[in-house]
């Protein structure tokens, strides 16, 4: 058995500050977090200043305003933030939607029609200029850019990763 510290999928720990920092291999930190929320979205890393993030399971990153003992055993602390253990980070339709407004890169403002057929999870073909990858999907609502969630473009295509269990028809808005 190994004396290497390891990820416990029951319990909550803080992510270290830096790598310098880090105990558990393959850990994400604070600092890569807010560097990739800075390089993909151009989220300033000031608008987490109030958080602090969380690992629970293999790469499940969890986001809390404040902060609270460390570790902890709970089900659930703050929202579901980010996927870090894979190739591509993949930020949650809740983070996208709670500080997505801040975005200033890689952020697809979607027509009504469009906008439509994302949140009811379908996959379309869109002109898209930018990078290619994860994205927030944004619609106008009332003047006022909303994230609606999270999209991958690849090959010309936006693929909708909203969770079926948060899809919606939103025919109003093509009227």
């Amino acid at each position: 058995m190994s004396d290497e510290p390891s990820n416990d999928g029951q319990r909550f720990d803080r992510l270290p500050e830096t790598a310098e920092e880090r105990e558990v291999p393959g850990r994400a930190t604070r600092e890569e977090v807010l560097d990739w929320w800075n390089e993909r979205f151009e989220i300033p890393p000031e608008t987490f200043d109030e958080y602090t993030f969380w690992e629970k399971g293999a790469g499940k990153v969890w986001v809390l305003r404040g902060d609270t003992a460390n570790p902890i055993s709970v089900e659930g602390l703050g929202m579901t933030f980010l996927r870090t253990r894979q190739e591509h980070w993949k930020p949650t339709t809740n983070a996208v939607q709670r500080f997505g407004r801040e975005a200033t890169k890689n952020v697809v403002e979607l027509g009504a029609e469009e906008a439509t057929t994302f949140a009811a999870g379908e996959d379309q073909a869109l002109d898209w200029e930018g990078d290619w990858g994860y994205l927030i999907a944004a619609h106008d609502v009332a003047g006022e850019r909303e994230p609606i969630g999270v999209g991958l473009f690849l090959y010309g295509e936006l693929r909708s990763t909203v969770p079926k269990g948060r899809r919606e028809n939103l025919d109003a808005l093509s009227e």
